[in-house]
Parts: structure tokens; sequence; C-alpha cells
């Protein structure tokens, strides 16, 4: 079968590395996987679709972002000329701006067996109406990352399992899984010394990137024998270096800057309790990424991060925002050693629910149970 998967962008966020994933699912079932583009672009990005197997079409060129009645004409358009060249029988799109516009295009042209997935929660829309109307309407399925964002869009939510019946209802929650490259751990982390805290991420304000080093500030006059491994780059790198300057913390305060893929669980491993003090999370890949490899995740409580982490059995939540509050939760695993290891040791068995296995598992089993149920219909 010929899945035609359609997203705005192939940059390098948590979106692109799961739709990643779902072309490496397809192709593992035996699937031809076309992945369009709308929009924006990144050379490194598509050599990775590529190399996963999947044939990609960028729509525009030079990656500009069209908006308005040009951008939809320009979709219509796009969308008209792949549909003609590939003759997909799904298409799976990746619900997020331009949101339901090219669902609604790809019925206009015909396609009638489409999937959506939402990456975030209900939150970031102003009105759930054309939501409500898509998912009612217009597509077979829609699937949400986390069963929180799927209660946010429909009041309801539902693990999707082989055992779905699809006739029942057309929403379901499929959890993302971890990228190629981060396998889970299975050997216990060892304590050898201090704890290494860390952070694995875009340095921008929407990760409260700039609550980090304030709060290992707190957690270094308690236990001066704290380390902090910052892996990223980002806007606010900056600023978070004159934080660390101004608080004398320049010796235990290290800048390891963006990484590649391949590289990150070498990353991973350097790092004992794991901080995502996002103000704005719809999944927490890095979470799961980092208890793959035995960290600890110290979260903030928000978004789909507490159905992620789950507070008090593999690791702890901070309220958002709260300097204070992320600081007292590192100190309470620094201070309770046994308790650090019980919740590294949890992790890497829990996050067995997050593998690329179940993940290839259920999307190729959705892809099937769709497509008869529409053929009995």
């Amino acid at each position: 079968m010929t899945i035609l998967i359609c997203i705005p962008c192939l940059m390098t966020g948590g979106t692109e590395i799961q739709t990643l994933n779902l072309v490496r699912a397809l192709v593992t079932g035996g699937h031809r996987a076309v992945t369009v583009c709308y929009f924006e672009y990144s050379p490194e990005m598509v050599t990775r679709f590529q190399q996963a197997g999947s044939e990609v079409v960028c729509m525009s060129k030079d990656g500009t972002r069209i908006g308005g009645w040009k951008g939809i004409i320009f979709l219509l358009k796009g969308l008209r000329r792949v549909l003609k060249q590939y003759r997909p029988e799904m298409a799976h799109v990746q619900y997020m701006a331009p949101g339901a516009i090219p669902i609604l295009l790809l019925r206009l042209l015909g396609m009638r067996q489409i999937i959506a997935t939402a990456h975030t929660a209900a939150d970031i829309y102003p009105s759930l109406r054309l939501v409500h109307f898509v998912q009612q309407h217009c597509v077979r399925v829609f699937t949400c990352i986390t069963e929180l964002a799927e209660r946010s869009f429909f009041g309801t939510s539902q693990l999707y399992s082989e055992q779905t019946l699809l006739k029942k209802r057309n929403h379901f929650t499929i959890y993302n899984a971890l990228p190629a490259g981060i396998s889970i751990s299975r050997q216990a982390k060892s304590q050898n010394g201090p704890l290494t805290i860390g952070v694995v991420s875009r340095l921008e304000g929407i990760k409260g990137m700039d609550l980090v080093v304030p709060a290992f500030a707190l957690v270094k006059g308690c236990h001066p024998e704290m380390q902090l491994l910052i892996v990223g780059d980002g806007s606010l790198r900056k600023s978070m270096e004159e934080q660390a300057h101004k608080a004398g913390l320049e010796e235990t305060v290290e800048f390891a800057g963006r990484q590649p893929q391949e590289k990150l669980s070498s990353y991973y491993d350097r790092i004992d309790i794991l901080l995502m003090p996002s103000r704005s999370e719809g999944f927490g890949l890095t979470a799961i990424e980092g208890m793959a490899r035995g960290c600890v995740v110290v979260a903030a409580r928000t978004g789909g991060l507490p159905e992620v982490v789950r507070d008090g059995e593999v690791g702890l939540l901070h309220e958002p925002e709260q300097v204070e509050d992320l600081a007292a939760q590192i100190n309470k695993l620094i201070e309770q050693p046994t308790l650090w290891k019980q919740f590294s040791n949890e992790a890497t068995t829990y996050v067995q629910r997050f593998s690329f296995e179940r993940f290839s598992q259920l999307f190729n089993n959705l892809y099937r149970s769709a497509l008869a149920d529409t053929h009995s219909c």
C-alpha cells in the first residue's frame, strides 16, 4: 500500500522525529511511504527521511511559507500533483498549522482514506469546531500522542490496541516512540560519585531553559559537588552562559552545544538527573529518551509531561516556572540516593511502552483495520 505522509515542515523538532518514526514503521510493515512537505525544510532532515525509506516531495522549493488564499491555492495545486503522480491509497496528515486545510483539500481531491495525528493538546486552538468537523466528517481516524491531549480535543480517551474496534469510535491515543539511535539500556545506571544534572533541549524560553541555571545555583548551595551538563543550542545560550558567569558557576557548567541524534545516547549516559522545566510540552520526547538510558527525569507539571513522567514512580514533577520547587525536587533525589536508584531502575522497564516496535505494530494494525473496515462497508 502506498501511504502519503503530509507534514508542514521538515526541520529538527519532535514532530518531525515522530513522523520519521512513522516512516520507519510503514517501511517495516512493507508499505511504500511518500512524504510531502508543504513549506520549510532542512536538507539534513530530508536526507534522513530518504534514508529511512521514504520518497520526499518538497512542495516549496525554497522552503517559503505561504499564507492566506495564496497558500490554500498553493497547497491545492501541490497536493493534486502528488496524488496524480503517486496514487496513494491512504494519507496520514500531521495535524499542525495549517491544520485542517490539507485534510479538506485532500477530501476535495477525492482522497477518502485519511488519518490525522495531532501533536499537541487542544489549548492552542481558539475553537474546536473545525477540529470536530474534520474528525466527524473528513478523516477515518484521528490519533493523539497522549490521552490528556485526546481528552482535551474530544472529552474522552482510549489507548489504541490490536483489539480496538473502529466502528465504535474514531479517535484514539497512540504514544510517540523512541527515535532511532536511542536504545533501552539493559544495564542499571551506576552511581559512582556525585550525580550529574543535565538538560538535552533547544535552549529556548518555551522549554524553560532560563530556569535551569538559577535552579542549579540553588542546588549548588546545598551540594557543592554537583555538575551541570547542557546539551543543545538556541537563542538563550548566551544569556544562560551569562547566568552561569554571574553565579560563579563557569567551572561546573558544561555547554556541549547541539549534538547529532546518533550521539545523544552517550550524553544521556552522563546524566543522572534530567531536567525538563518546559512551559509547554505536547509529549516530552526527551523524557522517554532519557528514561531509556536510566536518567531520572524532573519535569514541569505541564502539557503531556505528567502522563509520560509518572510522578513518584519513575521521576518527579515540579510546579511550572517555580525555580525553588525545581531545585527542591533535584535536592530530594540527591539526598535520597536509594530513591534515585529506584526511579532509574523503574524507568528502563516503564519506557518499554514507548518502544519503536510497539509503535510500529499499532500503526500498521491501524492502517490495515481502517482499510479493511472501509472495504467491508
